[in-house]
């Protein structure tokens, strides 16, 4: 019998929470076994602002997960966004030790782990240090150093860091939900890796994540990340923007965007839509085109700075695999024309293909969190993209926490000390 694991994730997002229960087997094959959805509360711009509220709707979403599949939910792995978060590249060296010069696991994490040595305000923490490439007296292009023979070993890593309060106040809220956080994981590197090929990341390719509350950035070159970027405008401004100029409720101006929105302006078409009144007594008529009208000046906007993002971030011209798009708002008809014509570059829509059952279990969860109109892949691609994470991940999360833990008794003690 093949051995098989449970992994549980968790996306907090700004407009739905989501819980995902999978199974996994030896060889990494992974079957979905339960999903949960709930309306989001407690989150701002994919910060929490009431953990209380947060924690009622991701109780209410675990739940779900786990009466579908069956089994209890007790540690998962959580997806973490937000403005807070920031990233920079860094360098690290080390001489390599032992016999023959040969370089071991130990060389790598101690190397990695210098790297991590940077000068950061008090209320910030390294969230992820990610290696880009090695050298090895001096040769660079290495993808893995280990058993080669050097006296240098050199590594140019990505390190993402985030608000220390804004951690802490995701984790107290999953935390009152009666779950255990194994891991915290940046959203924007779950998500590649199952919307990206590993040919795009070596090639130059630009991920963009349009969320509910924010729009996550991210660029890979030669393989590994080389820019992030959070900005704090998502497909939400885009549904408030349709409340006010179609004078009606949150809920009805998602509803509305989903079914009739479009990226675009289509000045033929002729259809009216049928739009509830703020107060729910009324409902009147208006033409389609009014609503692209409002659409578009906004995905527009949030375009144009996801341009200006890339403009600036030193690898503008260096992606020629293009851009891949995902999240909510990618699947506005139009937007991904619109988002090739903006950011000049060739663009398509990315979705988590590789989750057996994930598209048949997420109609029937969004359904009975009353969210019919949110079940298409895209929509899940942070805890699909969480789980691949865990299963190729574990064992560098656990020398991470040890290390992390070991700096912090240290620091502990220094301070007691001084």
């Amino acid at each position: 019998m093949a051995r098989k694991e449970k992994v549980a994730t968790l996306d907090v997002g700004t407009s739905k929470i989501c819980a995902l229960i999978a199974e996994v087997d030896e060889n990494e094959k992974v079957e979905v076994l339960g999903l949960g959805l709930s309306p989001s509360l407690g989150i701002k711009k994919g910060v929490v602002v009431d953990i209380e509220n947060n924690s009622r709707a991701i109780s209410q979403a675990v739940k779900r997960a786990e009466q579908m599949a069956g089994t209890r939910m007790d540690e998962v792995w959580v997806g973490v966004a937000g403005p807070h978060i920031s990233s920079q590249n860094s360098h690290g060296m080390v001489a390599v030790t032992g016999e023959k010069k040969e370089i071991k696991p130990t060389d790598i994490n101690r190397v990695i782990e210098a790297s991590r040595i940077i000068s950061l305000p008090p209320e910030r923490e390294v969230l992820h240090v990610l290696p880009r490439e090695f050298l090895v007296d001096g040769n660079a292009g290495i993808k893995d150093p280990q058993g080669m023979s050097g006296a240098r070993l050199e590594v140019h890593t990505h390190i993402v860091t985030a608000s220390s309060a804004s951690l802490e106040n995701l984790i107290k809220s999953v935390e009152k939900s009666d779950l255990e956080v194994k891991s915290l994981v940046l959203e924007l590197i779950a998500i590649s890796n199952v919307v990206l090929t590993p040919d795009e990341k070596e090639l130059g390719v630009v991920l963009v994540d349009i969320g509910g509350g924010t729009t996550d950035i991210a660029i890979y070159r030669e393989g590994g990340l080389v820019f992030t970027k959070i900005l704090p405008i998502g497909g939400s401004y885009v549904t408030n923007d349709i409340a006010v100029g179609l004078r009606t409720a949150v809920k009805s101006a998602e509803e509305i965007k989903v079914r009739y929105g479009a990226a675009r302006q289509d000045k033929d078409c002729q259809e009216e839509i049928k739009v509830m009144s703020a107060s729910g007594k009324e409902e009147r008529l208006v033409p389609r085109t009014l609503l692209l009208e409002i659409i578009e000046p906004r995905m527009i906007e949030i375009l144009s700075m996801v341009k200006k993002e890339i403009e600036e971030s030193g690898y503008n011209g260096m992606t020629p695999a293009g851009a891949v798009f995902t999240g909510g708002a990618s699947l506005l008809r139009g937007a991904v024309d619109l988002a090739s014509d903006v950011l000049e570059l060739p663009v398509r829509l990315g979705q988590p293909e590789r989750l057996k059952g994930l598209n048949e279990l997420g109609e029937g969860a969004s359904r009975e969190a009353g969210l019919s109109y949110v079940f298409q892949a895209p929509v899940f691609s942070t805890v699909a993209g969480l789980i691949n994470y865990s299963t190729s991940n574990r064992e560098r999360v656990i020398f991470t926490d040890t290390i992390r833990d070991y700096f912090k008794k240290l620091t502990d003690r220094l301070k007691d000390t001084f």
